[in-house]
């Protein structure tokens, strides 16, 4: 299960309002690369795969592949304001070790 904060919510209901199709999906990924092993990407996407995970919080669908669920399973993204600008954070339990700035880690 991915958990979203109401923040993350508001923040990827605005997002996608600015979209060309505002009844795009939004996926979570992990992709390699970054300071850890792994990093992790969000985008909107028009297309389901076959092996597409679907959360759905009312207002927001979130796509995971089902592949990638051992990284992602029990996450909770939220969003914060800052002085210096807003940004997405991820709490996520599977992570053994994270990077400073939260994007990346190690499992």
């Amino acid at each position: 299960m991915i958990n979203l904060s109401v923040a993350a919510v508001q923040e990827i209901l605005r997002l996608q309002s600015k979209y060309q199709n505002p009844n795009a999906l939004f996926r979570l990924k992990v992709k390699p690369g970054g300071c850890c092993s792994f990093c992790y990407t969000m985008e909107f996407d028009e297309q389901l795969a076959s092996n597409d995970q679907v959360y759905d919080y009312e207002t927001v669908k979130v796509v995971v592949d089902s592949q990638q669920l051992n990284y992602l399973n029990s996450l909770t993204l939220d969003y914060s304001e800052e002085l210096m600008g807003g940004g997405f954070r991820f709490n996520n339990p599977n992570a053994k070790v994270a990077c400073g700035c939260g994007n990346y880690f190690s499992v």
